[in-house]
């Protein structure tokens, strides 16, 4: 399977697009959705549904017009689906002052579930890994997993945000990811790749 990035957005927050050679998943569309559509208008698969790790307004920005595009299910753990359209919880609201438009959606999403999913033609499991928002959700496809904004390279997610909660994002590190095998890629919300071996043995905030 590949896996395209694309640093979207003036956080530069990670956009996935996952391509089996069947159809396409696009994680956390983030900004920029002519760019995402552009991308995919190359590869020239069908799009199979999105996946948000979490709902903060830098993984959703350009999901209204990217759902809308392709007429695609949105999913996003049940604890912030009323996130997409309340710039408070999804953080936007906070940056008003600094000229930046609230970001809202109008996207009814489906609701993620813990374990095996079948997507279209994408078999993955689903993890729910809370602490930097409680719905936060790791995608694991074989040999690589998406943690959205959970674990970084050389560094975990905020947890000084609404509903965030640090020893929640400990846990799930250490209890979740690094029980993954450490040969497993994996592909952070913001930032490069890493491995759960590099992080576990290396990440000055969580050692395993």
């Amino acid at each position: 399977m590949n896996i395209k990035t694309l640093p979207l957005g003036m956080l530069e927050t990670n956009c996935y697009i996952l391509n089996n050679g069947t159809g396409l998943l696009i994680i956390d569309p983030s900004s920029d959705a002519e760019v995402i559509k552009q991308e995919i208008e190359e590869i020239g698969l069908p799009v199979e549904g999105i996946l948000l790790t979490h709902a903060h307004f830098d993984h959703i920005g350009a999901l209204e017009e990217t759902a809308a595009a392709y007429q695609i299910d949105t999913w996003v753990g049940k604890e912030e689906t009323e996130w997409l359209a309340d710039p408070d919880k999804n953080g936007s609201g906070k940056y008003k002052n600094m000229g930046m438009e609230p970001i809202s959606s109008t996207v009814e999403p489906k609701i993620l579930k813990e374990g095996p999913m079948q997507l279209g033609s994408f078999e993955f499991e689903v993890y729910h890994t809370p602490g930097h928002s409680p719905g936060s959700m790791s995608f694991l496809f074989g040999d690589f997993v998406v943690s959205g904004d959970v674990l970084f390279s050389g560094g975990i997610g905020r947890t000084d945000l609404y509903m965030s909660n640090h020893p929640d994002l400990i846990k799930s590190i250490r209890e979740t990811l690094y029980a993954l095998d450490e040969d497993t890629d994996v592909y952070p919300g913001h930032g490069p790749s890493t491995t759960i071996g590099e992080e576990k043995n290396t990440n000055p905030f969580v050692r395993g």
